[in-house]
């Protein structure tokens, strides 16, 4: 019997790009890549929106066409039919799952584990869950956030999001919850209503950052011709890092922004979706302000690194969700750190950062007291908050947690 504990990873569209899944298996996999009592087994897109090419991926190990072995973990290549539109995500998980079975049978692997990131396969999760049971498996799950009350779906879709959540939550052997506040709604929404009237098995595993400075010097190449390439100088921008979507508050910010009286420039680093752009230039206007500065993405994460340490301040505005990777990384780099007052955000931040309502005024009358804000006051936020990610946070500690969850047998 192999003393061996394989996991299989699914939900993520590949290693190291940037976003919360990609992130999270980027760091997990490379913080127990020289560690031989785990396997990992990582499913990636092999084409489409953030699929992962093995050639352009430094360190990466080609196999075949279908496989290959990044940080020590066996990837195998996904296709996905791009005509399925926003179905893609769900058609992935459900073929990469099974693509997991397959693996399992062929290379008869004992007492797996296969770990989803995110509800998305809810109606069929109950076949699949037996299926790895007879194997001598288990189903492990991030229930991530709220998926069901994003801005951007419709309301059937909505509905069927909060079916596939139940619907996991109940076929899962643990629900891997990265924010406690998420861990209590699993359980005020789902105890008694597992199989046999059970309640889930949960634990709480944060997301992890880092508190290091950036590899890149201040005079760095890289980042001097960002700044001049965006029309921006060293602490004299404030920053938004974050996915284009309406929860994430930003008609809010950059209203508030353009309400203050700051100097400043608004850095905002997003993949911009061009129909919410337009939507909120008609109500905005925001194109006549010269402050607010739409500067596309940065993979580079050294370069993103640097361009946060070099922010006056950063905005968080995500409200539907766990504990949000860009937020740690803020925490971990920029000095002031200035978030929505959800609970999922002040879970984190505690007082190591300021807080603004969504009512109108807030978050400008905030900008404007910040303005003014002492440097040594500032410094010390910058402070507190790189010891609240070191007490809480810290990507070696966030990994030994999964080991000991992926290594405790039932």
């Amino acid at each position: 019997m192999s003393n061996v504990q394989h996991v299989f990873c699914i939900g993520a569209k590949s290693l190291g790009k940037y976003g919360g899944y990609e992130t999270f298996i980027d760091k997990l996999t490379a913080y127990h890549q020289e560690d031989g009592e785990v396997q990992y087994h990582v499913a990636c897109k092999a084409n489409g929106d953030g699929c992962m090419d093995p050639a352009a991926t430094p360190g990466a190990q080609i196999i075949d066409e279908e496989n290959f072995i990044y940080h020590n973990a066996r990837c195998f290549r996904i296709p996905v039919p791009e005509k399925l539109g926003p179905a893609q995500a769900i058609y992935y998980d459900l073929a990469a799952f099974l693509e997991c079975l397959r693996i399992i049978r062929r290379e008869k692997i004992e007492h797996p584990i296969v770990y989803i990131m995110t509800c998305r396969i809810g109606p069929f999760i109950g076949w699949l869950y037996r299926a790895l049971h007879r194997l001598g498996g288990r189903v492990f799950l991030n229930p991530d956030g709220h998926e069901w009350k994003r801005a951007k779906w419709a309301p059937p879709v909505r509905a069927y999001w909060k079916y596939s959540e139940r619907r996991m939550v109940k076929f899962c052997d643990l629900a891997i919850c990265d924010s406690k506040n998420i861990e209590r709604y699993i359980h005020e929404s789902y105890d008694g209503k597992g199989m046999h009237g059970a309640s889930p098995k949960t634990t709480f595993i944060a997301y992890g950052a880092e508190t290091r400075p950036s590899a890149l010097a201040d005079d760095d190449a890289r980042f001097c011709a960002w700044l001049k390439e965006k029309g921006l100088e060293k602490n004299g921008y404030d920053l938004i890092v974050g996915r284009f979507v309406p929860e994430n508050n930003y008609e809010t910010m950059i209203r508030e922004y353009m309400a203050s009286r700051t100097r400043r420039k608004l850095a905002i680093i997003t993949n911009v979706n061009q129909n919410f752009l337009d939507d909120l230039e008609s109500r905005l206007h925001f194109r006549q302000d010269p402050r607010i500065c739409f500067v596309g993405t940065v993979y580079d994460q050294e370069l993103l690194m640097k361009i946060r340490e070099n922010a006056h301040a950063y905005f968080h505005g995500h409200e539907v969700g766990g504990t949000n990777p860009s937020l740690l990384e803020a925490l971990g780099s920029t000095p002031l750190n200035l978030l929505l007052n959800v609970c999922f955000n002040s879970e984190v931040g505690q007082d190591a950062a300021l807080y603004w309502e969504k009512a109108e005024g807030s978050l400008a009358a905030l900008i404007n007291q910040v303005d003014g804000m002492p440097e040594e006051e500032r410094a010390a936020y910058g402070q507190k908050a790189k010891a609240r990610i070191r007490e809480a946070y810290s990507w070696p500690d966030i990994a030994a947690k999964y080991k000991s969850a992926f290594c405790d047998k039932p």
